[in-house]
């Protein structure tokens, strides 16, 4: 007997993936399985974003694709867009059911209402070596241009014991990475008190695990403890992802961030005097209302002295219930288009030059296809030969091209 078949579509961040990653291990628990290439399925899971407008377009693209592709499936949407739009969305034609983001936990509850449904939680990451691990959810910051603690409401964690027996799972499946993620995972506080420099420590003990990786994080969070966790773990990666969003302290003020590019700059300088080879990745958004050319130069100033990895670049898009929404000295779109291919350009000569540097030098690299995968301070290197997938390798760096290092095991 052939088994039904399921879909699951994310859109958005980390912590969207982890989610509907759990929908599928639930759905599989259940008989479903996941259908392949054109197969019809009987139910679809559309989990939206809503941090742009473009998230939104995309949104209701797939809703509507799924739709059209799986004629009379069960179609449930949820995410930041359904929770922001619900009355929207429900309207989309062969939308069955728009579960809010604080019920996205029970969301198969109300496809199967009397079934005894398995634990919302992961035990494999479909098609990727390193699993996200949701930590936490929900944000208390409010900036100015951000929806997200409206559609996502107020921070809450999860309990330390249970972040643990899951990453243990994953473990015994054969993960050997793990990125702890959130909505904003400097937030994270279990009632206990615990913080996120001891859910590291604990993680770090973790029989069989390889790698710890922190997901986007803000400089003012990156405090004493948890530079000593990162620093001092026998599995945590010398990289961080910490957001500027903007290298002008004016600009900053009016996003409402809670940081300065003077903390943003310490805090950078600190992770890299105490381990050289520590890497950062970023967010920045360019466009916003206000930032002049002086401020767009302090942005790429501040790119050309810490030399990302990698940078997420955003033109900003207003987002209806925000305050910079109703901020005045709008930024022209063709200027926000110029300021993004600059940001773009830069990004790519800064990680070019970081890379540079570790030519004629060794790097460990888990293999996340046959012949490329990341480094510990995840830079991108690739293989002359290839070697088994979810395997770590000593890689001796030979050349820097545009897309990443080249190397030859040794």
């Amino acid at each position: 007997m052939q088994k039904k078949k399921f879909k699951v579509a994310t859109l958005g961040c980390r912590t969207n993936q982890y989610e509907s990653e759990a929908y599928a291990s639930q759905l599989r628990a259940l008989g479903y399985e996941e259908a392949q290439g054109d197969e019809a399925a009987e139910i679809c899971i559309v989990n939206t974003c809503t941090v742009t407008e473009g998230a939104d377009s995309s949104s209701r693209h797939k809703i509507r694709q799924f739709h059209r592709q799986n004629p009379g499936a069960q179609l449930v949407v949820t995410g930041c867009l359904a929770e922001r739009i619900p009355a929207e969305i429900a309207a989309i034609e062969g939308v069955t059911h728009v579960v809010p983001n604080l019920e996205k936990e029970n969301l198969l509850s109300r496809i199967f209402p009397q079934d005894d449904l398995p634990e919302f939680k992961i035990d494999h990451f479909a098609a990727h070596t390193r699993a996200f691990v949701k930590v936490q959810d929900g944000c208390n910051s409010f900036c100015t241009y951000c929806i997200i603690p409206y559609v996502r409401g107020r921070s809450r964690s999860r309990p330390l014991a249970d972040i643990v027996q899951e990453i243990e799972g994953l473990v015994k499946n054969g993960y050997k990475e793990v990125v702890l993620t959130g909505i904003n995972i400097g937030d994270f506080a279990t009632e206990k008190g615990e913080k996120l420099a001891d859910l590291i420590r604990i993680v770090d003990g973790i029989e069989g695990l390889e790698r710890i990786r922190v997901s986007s994080i803000d400089p003012d969070e990156v405090d004493d403890a948890l530079m000593d966790a990162v620093l001092n773990g026998n599995k945590t990666c010398p990289s961080f992802h910490i957001v500027l969003q903007a290298g002008s302290n004016i600009t900053l003020k009016r996003m409402n961030r809670k940081y300065t590019k003077q903390i943003f700059l310490e805090t950078i300088n600190k992770l890299k005097k105490a381990s050289p080879r520590f890497t950062f990745t970023t967010d920045i958004i360019v466009g916003f209302p206000g930032e002049t050319d002086a401020d767009f130069q302090e942005t790429l100033d501040v790119m050309k002295e810490v030399q990302f990895a990698k940078v997420h670049m955003f033109p900003y898009s207003a987002r209806e219930r925000t305050r910079a929404a109703l901020y005045p000295n709008k930024v022209p779109e063709q200027v926000i288009q110029k300021r993004k291919e600059i940001v773009l350009r830069e990004s790519e000569k800064q990680a070019f030059l970081l890379r540079e540097a570790y030519i004629g030098q060794i790097l460990t690299v888990l293999l996340e296809e046959p012949s490329f995968g990341h480094s510990e301070n995840f830079l991108p290197v690739f293989l002359e030969t290839s070697g088994p997938r979810n395997t770590t390798l000593k890689v001796l760096c030979t050349e820097n091209r545009p897309e990443g290092l080249y190397g030859k095991m040794i």
